[in-house]
């Protein structure tokens, strides 16, 4: 039997004919079980956790069947409480499914702590740059000290402690410089 004869034989309509109505029914079987299985129309809307703490943020959060889980920590906001949510995702207001995870960024407690460089020998410009340039806040109250260098830092002081190099302070915290005042030997 050749080709043709066989594509125009009874048993080739036949079989495609079975293969044709086995892919229909596949397709409304599957159709239907991806409806049941994904809770295709099911909407719950994010309540908004901003600025409440992880216990409260939990609470909410089972109540409307939704789960969490922490990502990270963020760079200290002062505008929120602490350890209190700044971020979520997916937003407040958005629409997601049953037992969906909901991404929360906390707020730590303080700002992180930074190594305090060694700016001795420094003028008073560069030590202001690099001491700002990682994030720390430098007093208008100079303290002057007998040296042969005008403006050359000296030392630096937080809150009257003595700093030394390698020391930790959160960020932004205030240090004030002490520094030459140009009229020593």
């Amino acid at each position: 039997m050749s080709i043709f004869q066989f594509l125009k034989s009874k048993s080739f309509f036949k079989q495609v004919t079975i293969a044709v109505i086995g892919f229909v029914i596949l397709f409304f079987i599957l159709k239907f079980w991806l409806n049941i299985t994904t809770n295709h129309d099911q909407k719950i809307q994010v309540p908004d956790l901003h600025k409440i703490t992880i216990i409260e943020a939990e609470r909410k959060l089972k109540e409307v069947s939704l789960g969490f889980k922490v990502i990270d920590s963020a760079s200290y906001n002062p505008d929120y409480p602490k350890r209190s949510v700044i971020e979520q995702s997916p937003e407040a207001g958005d629409f997601v499914k049953e037992k969906r995870k909901i991404y929360l960024t906390l707020n730590p407690s303080k700002y992180r702590d930074i190594n305090i460089p060694d700016v001795n020998g420094r003028t008073k410009r560069q030590a202001i740059s690099e001491l700002q340039a990682i994030g720390f806040i430098v007093g208008t109250e100079y303290t002057y000290v007998n040296d042969i260098g005008k403006d050359v830092v000296r030392g630096l002081r937080h809150k009257g402690k003595i700093l030394n190099p390698n020391d930790k302070l959160p960020k932004n915290s205030i240090i004030d410089l002490v520094l030459g005042d140009g009229e020593g030997n």
